[in-house]
């Protein structure tokens, strides 16, 4: 009886420990399919790089936690600097952002409506990391 329990409680830490170690592998697979994501939807006016030039959009890198519209360098039109004015970008701002832009800046001249929550997610997952 005894070892039996004592087999159980070795496979129970087997278990747990490649759970443990598996885990940050699966979240990096999860960066890397959301950084793809975004990339490949966000490029066309984004950058995304620490010191990359704007394109017709802000850079990207350090959003969370910015002050919206203050990208240093970039000039937002008057319509975004109107409807953000004195907000933080967070994930609740980014994820109503990313669902209907014309809902938070009315005046917005960027327009992204991303109806898939799932979607939305990949994109704030990656935009997180950039830190």
């Amino acid at each position: 009886m005894r070892a039996k329990g004592f087999g159980a409680g070795v496979q129970c830490a087997v278990v747990s420990t490649w759970v443990a170690t598996a885990m940050p592998l699966f979240a990096a697979d999860d960066l890397a399919a959301a950084k793809e994501y975004t990339v490949r939807y966000c490029s066309q006016c984004h950058t995304f790089e620490q010191g990359e030039k704007h394109g017709q959009g802000p850079n990207l890198f350090g959003l969370i936690g910015r002050d919206a519209a203050a990208a240093p360098g970039f000039v937002y039109s008057p319509g975004i600097k109107e409807a953000l004015n004195g907000k933080v970008w967070d994930r609740d701002l980014l994820d109503a952002w990313l669902t209907d832009t014309l809902a938070v800046a009315p005046k917005a001249q960027m327009i992204y409506f991303q109806d898939d929550p799932k979607a939305r997610a990949k994109l704030i997952r990656y935009l997180e990391s950039l830190k």
